[in-house]
């Protein structure tokens, strides 16, 4: 250990990602943290991260936030315990990224898309969807 060290309990080489997210007010929860790791909506230096990725200060990270923006941000600081909002925000530096014309349209195109495949209703189907599936059933088997 260094003298450093030593003088900042706080002090440390790695960090789980998810944890210092929270920490940093990246995110309000770390189980919000952990969703976005594992929907691949975090890179760490150009990467998809899980969760329990040791990140260090030099470490870039992408984050795709809601509303189809990105964040880019370089770590600077490691951090044990949750902090002010004020010292939060002297954890990392945010790098702004101007995107292309065409980057927004492609976003836009692959949130319709995403969109369209989820299904509507979660659970049970309604007694109109139960119809549309039987019928569709009917249509493909000829020998009923």
């Amino acid at each position: 250990m260094t003298a450093e060290e030593k003088s900042h309990p706080d002090s440390q080489s790695t960090q789980r990602l998810d944890k210092w997210l929270k920490i940093a007010r990246l995110f309000k929860t770390r189980t919000l943290a952990t969703e976005a790791c594992e929907e691949r909506r975090v890179k760490v230096n150009g990467h998809v991260a899980k969760p329990a990725k040791d990140i260090k200060p030099g470490d870039r990270l992408t984050i795709r936030m809601t509303g189809g923006h990105y964040l880019d941000l370089e770590v600077v600081k490691l951090c044990m315990r949750s902090i002010s909002a004020t010292l939060a925000k002297e954890l990392y530096v945010v790098h702004e990224r101007e995107m292309s014309q065409q980057e927004r349209e492609l976003l836009q195109l692959y949130a319709q898309a995403v969109k369209q495949a989820k299904p509507k209703y979660k659970g049970r189907p309604t007694k109109k969807e139960r119809r549309r599936i039987e019928n569709l059933r009917k249509d493909a088997n000829p020998w009923r």
